[in-house]
């Protein structure tokens, strides 16, 4: 549906673009798009090791017991995002549709041409 899963703080920077009515585009390869996750709720987020949080040069920094969520990853949704820009052009929403003409292997199945470099879906 154009959910962006990306490092965490993109879902940050998209909110900051909206509120400031600045367009918010992703750049990725069309590699990385996901046909079979039919939102951002199907992706698994990597948790990375709470010591990350809790320690400093090997220095216990918080509170023993602290519970810690250190993400990797979070969730943009779709509705934050203007635009993608991968290597077989730009796609502007609505994105369920067009996410499909973004991917070379599902463009090839069906037998059908990508768009020429520079194209604007």
């Amino acid at each position: 549906n154009g959910d962006v899963a990306n490092k965490i703080g993109t879902y940050m920077l998209a909110l900051a673009a909206r509120s400031h009515r600045i367009p918010f585009f992703v750049a990725m390869p069309s590699s990385t798009i996901d046909l079979n996750a039919p939102t951002g709720r199907a992706i698994e987020i990597e948790e990375r090791p709470a010591e990350e949080l809790t320690e400093w040069n090997g220095v216990v920094v918080a509170p023993k017991g602290v519970h810690v969520c250190n993400p990797a990853f979070d969730i943009t949704p779709h509705q934050l995002v203007t635009g993608f820009i991968t290597e077989n052009g730009v796609l502007h929403a609505p994105f369920a549709l067009g996410l499909k003409d973004m991917v070379p292997q599902a463009v090839e199945r069906e037998g059908r041409e990508l768009p020429h470099e520079g194209a604007f879906i």
